[in-house]
């Protein structure tokens, strides 16, 4: 008879079965990993399982967002339910929530790079600044848009500014040792991402356009067009040098020197909804859809694969270098994390 250690250990064995032989061929042979439910032999490269590896039902509504932080020790989770910050101790599993709340859902929640500290943007128009090695505390206040926050994002290196962007094309900088913003200007709605590497740059989204703003004179560093449908995601590769946007029927990949698409996968149906890079190879992406993800090689032919990894559409994705994992949200309200064993 198994013991219910052992059933769950078989149904993971089980999942990751499903991604099979066709994965082999997947990278050049002198690509850092393989992606793949089954490890093969191969002299070329290593072969490593890209499993889900812990899964935690934490919401009686949709999940809406997620990010690791710097240390890859915490996980930070909110959504709808209840309006407040849950983090996950990757380490110990024990899990925490923050006293107090946001009176409307939360839209984004992103972590100043290696700091506890997290930001959350809402639907009640405010960014509140939180401490997770303080959860009992309250949170700062960041008020001023006038609409919807539906994203924001910390500076990579000037980590007391923050970005938040809202529902009227509004975005603000803020200053949040001061408490307060810094200046304001249009052109994102949906997400504020900031260049990984420096932050010279701030990738934006409104309608099925991305927009890059230089950060220090504020003015329009270049456009990217070619979706049909709204963009819902962008993400950075670490290196600063190319982005991913995510529209319900398509992904880009975009070169910002050369300010033109690469490379272009089509949905085919799968409603995309958001991305990250591959923790062990950061030219390969993956995808959330409509219950799967897709992991994506552009310089491969356009390769993928599909894993099924959620009951409903994955809402979003984040990823740490280390430890190498991805976590995922979704609207089945469950948060997991996706790794090697």
């Amino acid at each position: 008879m198994q013991t219910e250690e052992h059933q769950n250990t078989d149904d993971m064995l089980q999942q990751q079965q499903v991604i099979s032989d066709q994965s082999l061929g997947f990278f050049t042979k002198d690509s850092k990993f393989h992606v793949s439910g089954k490890c093969h032999t191969d002299l070329h490269h290593k072969s490593f399982f890209f499993g889900e590896s812990n899964c935690h039902n934490c919401s009686t509504e949709e999940v809406l967002c997620c990010d690791f932080s710097s240390d890859g020790k915490l996980l930070a989770i909110a959504g709808r339910e209840a309006k407040v910050v849950m983090f996950w101790n990757i380490e110990d599993h024990n899990k925490f929530v923050t006293d107090e709340s946001h009176s409307l859902p939360i839209s984004d929640i992103r972590f100043k790079p290696n700091s506890t500290i997290v930001a959350t943007s809402s639907y009640d128009k405010t960014v509140q600044i939180w401490d997770s090695a303080e959860a009992g505390k309250s949170p700062l206040k960041l008020q001023g848009h006038g609409d919807h926050v539906l994203s924001l994002d910390f500076h990579p290196r000037r980590t007391n500014l923050l970005c938040s962007s809202d529902r009227n094309n509004e975005i603000r900088f803020w200053d949040i040792n001061q408490g307060s913003w810094t200046h304001i200007f249009k052109g994102a709605t949906k997400q504020v991402r900031f260049e990984p590497r420096n932050g010279k740059l701030l990738a934006t989204s409104s309608g099925n356009v991305v927009k890059v703003f230089d950060v220090q004179t504020y003015k329009l560093y270049a456009v990217f067009k070619g979706h049909d449908k709204e963009v819902q995601s962008i993400c950075w590769d670490p290196d600063g040098t190319r982005f991913i946007s995510i529209s319900e029927d398509s992904a880009r990949l975009w070169s910002v020197s050369e300010q033109k698409s690469l490379h272009e996968l089509s949905s085919t149906g799968n409603n995309f909804q958001c991305c990250t890079f591959h923790p062990w190879n950061w030219k390969i992406w993956i995808i959330g859809g409509y219950r799967s993800f897709e992991i994506w090689n552009p310089y491969e032919r356009n390769k993928t694969l599909t894993i099924d990894a959620h009951k409903e559409l994955v809402s979003s994705l984040a990823t740490s270098i280390d430890p190498e994992m991805v976590a995922s949200t979704s609207y089945d309200k469950s948060v997991k994390l996706w790794a090697s064993p």
